[in-house]
């Protein structure tokens, strides 16, 4: 028999990486992440996001210089889904990866507005606004290009 309603939520991902270092100062700089610890001399690095109870959000660990990068279509994790508190937030977040180069894209879910990402090693990441839960009831999911700016205005 299945287990029901036990999980709550994600506490942490864990991603292999080239660098740990040089990932973490990534997701410092694009999501504001604090460093909560090291192992290893830097070959495992775990950071947490702000406000968060977490012991740690995301775990970086070493695999080297020469470790080969993700490649889309196949099988394994497409991306993480990282959530900010208000449509605003998105639109910091959106300056900020186009600033840093990482952005590749932009979708409106209709629950949600989204941005995608890739960090120094290439792996996927969405940065999302999920859209208040009661208008979330009359919103059929779906993906269409996401007009930021328009999504701001008609919230003003």
């Amino acid at each position: 028999m299945a287990a029901q309603g036990l999980v709550r939520r994600l506490n942490h991902a864990v991603l292999y990486v080239r660098d740990a270092r040089r990932a973490g100062d990534f997701y410092k700089e694009a999501l504001g992440f604090e460093v909560a610890g090291e192992m290893g001399g830097g070959a495992a690095v775990f950071m947490r996001a702000a406000g968060t109870e977490n012991d740690h959000d995301l775990g970086l660990f070493s695999l080297g210089p020469s470790a080969p990068l993700p490649e889309q279509g196949r099988v394994g994790l497409y991306h993480l889904a990282w959530e900010v508190g208000t449509i605003e937030d998105l639109v910091v977040m959106r300056e900020r990866l186009v600033r840093m180069g990482a952005l590749v894209g932009e979708s409106d879910h209709g629950v949600s507005k989204s941005l995608y990402a890739r960090d120094v090693d290439g792996i996927e990441f969405e940065v999302m606004w999920a859209v208040p839960f009661d208008e979330r009831q009359s919103v059929p999911p779906t993906t269409r290009r996401l007009d930021l700016a328009a999504e701001v205005a008609r919230r003003a």
